[in-house]
């Protein structure tokens, strides 16, 4: 079973220009903007805990989500709603 991803965040990244929200497009826009993440697939168990199936880690973020998609556009919007955008910036080593 595939999940799609919610119309909330389908919506939050429409604002930011971004129309395709399958998880290869997904994971090209997060890697354009950060240079390190790690996404894990939880156990059964952790899964039902956290009630969540996967969780992406970048920095000292951490987004749950119930799709491998979902889970990069949290870390995307993450980084595009940030209002200090030097966070994503030290970690892709760029300057201003």
């Amino acid at each position: 079973m595939r999940a799609e991803l919610p119309t909330e965040i389908q919506q939050q990244l429409a604002g930011y220009g971004i129309q395709h929200y399958g998880e290869i497009e997904l994971r090209e826009e997060l890697e354009a903007r950060i240079q390190t993440y790690t996404l894990f697939k939880l156990a059964d168990w952790p899964a039902r805990r956290w009630k969540c199936r996967y969780r992406l880690m970048m920095g000292e973020g951490m987004y749950d989500a119930q799709s491998v998609p979902e889970a990069y556009a949290r870390g995307l919007l993450a980084i595009l709603q940030s209002p200090d955008k030097s966070a994503s910036t030290q970690e892709t080593g760029e300057t201003h």
